[in-house]
């Protein structure tokens, strides 16, 4: 029998922390104390279902996305299939891409559902759901390592933009990678969206081939993931100005791509200190350089 979920409000007295097996999140919400803690209270009530819900259908969430296949029972099982249908006839991917995002999703949703709000967000391992009421934003720190998290930027989220989803993925982060992204930070609409769309652009972010990049199949890894035998990256050694370029290329071109088919609103992508950025914060100014940290300030 595993452990039971652990629930705890951190040091700071604002920020509620909800653990069980693989899911960590933290959690803060912005209004009135009696409607804080009627969303915290929510959120707790929601998430002790979660991992049960979704091992319930962990044979199907972990089949590649196709169309005309099972359909999943679970509210979160079904928002993470359908943020990966878009991929599925050309890419190999999985509900599994979207796990974190649907849900941080659906927790906020549990929030917003039970208390008035101004603000909330669900981190859940950097992508983000997010609540905005009218006239409200956020700050979003951009993580360059997920490993090792530092700032190369930040983007500023009004409630009249339609942003409510950030995911980053990348080769050094919680999941495995196809590609050799430090970081590809992604934001659409919805938090499930997002996390599939940073997974496609991450693992596009590649030089195919390269001697200094060493990939393991992932099974090797993790036995039971979704990947299977596919190499996923394991360390990048040196690269010249011109391969970090190359790379960054082909992340850019797959990201252009589904910006233009509406699935994003904007990417950023970080590859050896270098940055590209995709999509309208270029035209808009989202993207900033990064300042200190403050109460305001997020981080994907």
């Amino acid at each position: 029998m595993r452990e039971p979920a652990q629930m705890r409000i951190l040091p700071d007295g604002r920020r509620l922390h909800l653990h069980d097996g693989p899911i960590d999140l933290i959690i803060e919400a912005f209004g009135a104390a009696s409607e804080v803690n009627a969303a915290y209270r929510a959120a707790a009530a929601r998430f002790v279902t979660v991992l049960d819900e979704l091992c319930g259908e962990l044979f199907f969430l972990r089949q590649p996305a196709r169309t005309g296949g099972p359909r999943a029972a679970g509210v979160i099982a079904r928002r993470m299939a359908t943020a990966v249908a878009p991929y599925g006839e050309r890419n190999f991917i999985t509900p599994m891409a979207a796990v974190a995002g649907a849900v941080a999703e659906e927790i906020l949703g549990s929030m917003a559902s039970a208390a008035t709000l101004s603000r909330a967000y669900v981190n859940n391992g950097g992508d983000i759901a997010l609540h905005l009421a009218p006239g409200e934003r956020f700050l979003v720190g951009m993580v360059e390592r997920p490993d090792r998290p530092s700032l190369f930027g930040k983007v500023e989220l009004h409630s009249t933009e339609p942003v409510r989803g950030i995911a980053t993925s990348g080769w050094r982060g919680r999941s495995f990678s196809l590609g050799i992204a430090d970081a590809v930070t992604v934001l659409a609409d919805h938090a499930a969206a997002a996390d599939a769309a940073a997974t496609i652009i991450a693992n596009a972010v590649d030089l195919p081939g390269h001697p200094n990049i060493t990939r393991v199949p992932a099974r090797e890894l993790a036995p039971d993931s979704d990947l299977g035998f596919r190499l996923v990256t394991q360390k990048v050694g040196e690269l010249s100005s011109h391969e970090i370029a190359t790379g960054l290329d082909a992340g850019v071109a797959v990201a252009d791509s589904l910006l233009a088919e509406g699935l994003i609103r904007s990417a950023a992508l970080h590859l050896r200190g270098e940055t590209r950025v995709v999509g309208a914060s270029v035209a808009s100014g989202w993207f900033v350089a990064p300042e200190k940290s403050s109460r305001s300030l997020i981080h994907a």
